[in-house]
């Protein structure tokens, strides 16, 4: 095989190949390469070819961080097969980058279900980015929808809208004030650390359409809120948060947004993470059983997986390990 790792610099080709060998890699598409470079990360985006013809994508995020710096490959690498010839050369190629940025590890997670031709170490990470996910099947009409719901959901909806619950949507990067203040509410509450980075997230994907802040209140009062990223052919329930209400606004939030995912000719409505069944102890065991209340399936992809390339990685591993114990995931 005539093989070589280079730049990529055409969007178009990229974002072509993602969406024809795996549309739900949110984290391999171009846009959100923009938005780690406006977080002052350093993003590299190369393509394997055999020849001239492109077998596979791998967009580079540098971390740093104290326990060890990593280079990240987040949904990704993405190739068009499974040969084990193809996939070794881009891993070597990786792990090559890895040691000039004086990183200690690469960690890729493929959406894939099959096990990969790689020697690799499962991450020490808890299951995040979406690799075990709640989906909603969107070809169903709005009345079928209703009907797959749980009857309480289907109940919270119309009560939100016999009492006068309001949602809003927009594409308006300035209305994330409220947004943020719900969010912060929400996490001091349910004592998780926010996420970093949202408003650059939200200000670049709603530029290109492909973001929207859905607000819902009651009697004046903002009580639930979601940011919906659309990529590929999915609209994902990418950040959330809500208080108590008398009224179940957030059932409404959601359900609005579906519609519109529907609207768009979205395939799925990707409710994003969920609690594993064998976890009954789990953190989002709540949020959990919010989301199967729309009805849907489960989507379970292979866990993050890691390829160390300096001995200094246990020290991250066990850090790692000693987190996830200590915030409950397992």
């Amino acid at each position: 095989m005539n093989l070589r790792f280079d730049e990529v610099k055409d969007r178009s080709a990229w974002e072509l190949f993602v969406v024809r060998h795996a549309p739900q890699s949110l984290f391999q598409s171009w846009l959100w390469g923009e938005v780690q470079r406006k977080l002052g990360l350093e993003v590299g985006r190369f393509g394997l070819y055999e020849g001239e013809a492109l077998r596979g994508i791998a967009q580079t995020i540098r971390v740093p961080a104290r326990r060890g710096s990593f280079l990240h490959v987040r949904h990704g690498p993405i190739i068009d097969s499974l040969d084990p010839v193809l996939w070794v050369y881009v891993s070597d190629r990786l792990c090559e980058q890895a040691k000039r940025k004086d990183c200690l590890f690469v960690r890729i997670s493929p959406l894939i279900t099959q096990a990969l031709p790689l020697r690799t170490v499962p991450s020490a990470i808890h299951r995040m980015d979406g690799e075990y996910c709640w989906v909603l099947d969107l070809d169903p009409s709005e009345d079928e929808l209703l009907a797959g719901m749980r009857k309480s959901t289907r109940y919270d909806i119309r009560k939100a809208q016999k009492d006068g619950a309001n949602v809003t949507a927009s594409t308006n990067p300035k209305l994330l004030s409220g947004f943020f203040s719900l969010y912060q509410e929400t996490s001091t509450r349910h004592g998780f650390v926010p996420h970093t980075g949202i408003a650059e997230e939200f200000e670049i994907f709603a530029k290109e359409r492909q973001a929207t802040l859905y607000v819902g209140t009651y009697k004046g009062k903002t009580t639930a809120a979601a940011i919906i990223l659309y990529f590929g052919h999915q609209a994902i329930y990418h950040h959330g948060a809500s208080v108590h209400s008398d009224t179940p606004v957030s059932a409404l939030v959601q359900w609005e947004a579906i519609r519109e995912a529907k609207k768009r000719g979205m395939k799925v409505y990707n409710f994003w993470g969920i609690a594993p069944d064998d976890s009954p102890n789990h953190p989002w065991r709540g949020i959990t059983l919010f989301k199967k209340g729309f009805g849907g399936r489960v989507v379970k992809y292979l866990h993050a997986q890691d390829i160390p390339v300096s001995p200094l990685y246990l020290f991250p591993r066990i850090v790692e390990i000693a987190r996830r114990k200590f915030r409950g995931y397992d």
